[in-house]
């Protein structure tokens, strides 16, 4: 049967309001144990361009303690975590490494809703060849502009990455949270027209309509795959935003004009019972 689910862009406006930046850092082997600190703020993505290699961690709370690699994958930690690479002492395997700034760090929501750890073995994901072929192109000898290209390109992998856990969000264990609402064709479009519009008057019947659900179904099914009330994963966008625009100096009267209040008061009101400051409160204990 054809697909006749028009396409929508469930990515760019999150993207926008929450930009990410790749940073190249490694390209080439590692022989022996490499370590690779947990650092507040700091995501790693490794890709394994060939070679074999163990991976361990130092918590063992709900990621495994040993990860054999043993074919070309990508490996994404998207929040701070300490992880070892085995290789062996000879023969090491070659790697293109790079750390990703979310901006927001931890409350990005990408990084709230993806998984600790993610191994993918690169076959698996569709989209990936032209951008790695134009990465490991740029890594394997110094030009003008290496490092600038090398960034970008990175970025771009990450994107082909996301792509594919939208479209393929339980084959990465991935079972509930913002993925799965944007995996679901009906949620995404109601998640994707609040992260365009973030600051239009969005009852439970506007979200429904978007959606093409009836209100209780649309509920229903938003807490189950998102995790959240619709309201409240409104008010977590809005109060998100308003964080990262806060920091980046923008009024909090300008704000609540964007975001849909009535008035900085309300703005205020809102965030403080998200954050449980005000947003002058939140700001000047927010380090320099």
């Amino acid at each position: 049967m054809a697909d006749t689910e028009p396409r929508m862009d469930r990515l760019s406006a999150l993207l926008q309001c929450f930009p990410v930046r790749a940073h190249l850092f490694h390209a080439g082997p590692l022989c022996g144990v490499t370590h690779f600190d947990a650092v507040p703020g700091r995501s790693f993505l490794h890709v394994l361009r060939r070679g074999e290699m163990v991976v361990t961690h130092h918590r063992r709370d709900r990621l495994p303690r040993k990860v054999a690699v043993k074919e070309p994958t990508l490996l994404f930690y998207p929040r701070p975590l300490a992880h070892d690479f085995h290789n062996a002492p000879v023969d090491g395997a070659d790697f293109t490494c790079a750390t990703l700034d979310f901006q927001g760090g931890d409350r990005h929501p990408l990084v709230r809703a993806l998984p600790e750890m993610l191994v993918l073995p690169l076959h698996r994901v569709q989209g990936l060849e032209t951008a790695l072929q134009l990465l490991f192109s740029e890594t394997e000898q110094v030009r003008c502009g290496q490092r600038i290209l090398a960034d970008k390109l990175f970025e771009v992998v990450l994107l082909q990455m996301l792509r594919w856990l939208l479209d393929h969000p339980q084959a990465s264990g991935i079972n509930m949270g913002l993925i799965s609402g944007l995996a679901d064709p009906a949620l995404a479009r109601a998640l994707t027209a609040l992260h365009e519009r973030p600051g239009e008057a969005w009852s439970l019947e506007a979200m429904a309509q978007e959606a093409g659900m009836s209100r209780s179904a649309f509920a229903a099914r938003f807490k189950s795959t998102v995790g959240q009330t619709p309201a409240d994963y409104l008010l977590d966008w809005r109060v998100g935003i308003a964080q990262s625009r806060l920091l980046q100096g923008d009024s909090v009267k300008f704000l609540a004009d964007m975001l849909g209040y009535a008035n900085a008061s309300a703005l205020s009101r809102a965030f403080t019972q998200k954050l449980g400051l005000s947003p002058r409160d939140w700001l000047k204990s927010q380090p320099r």
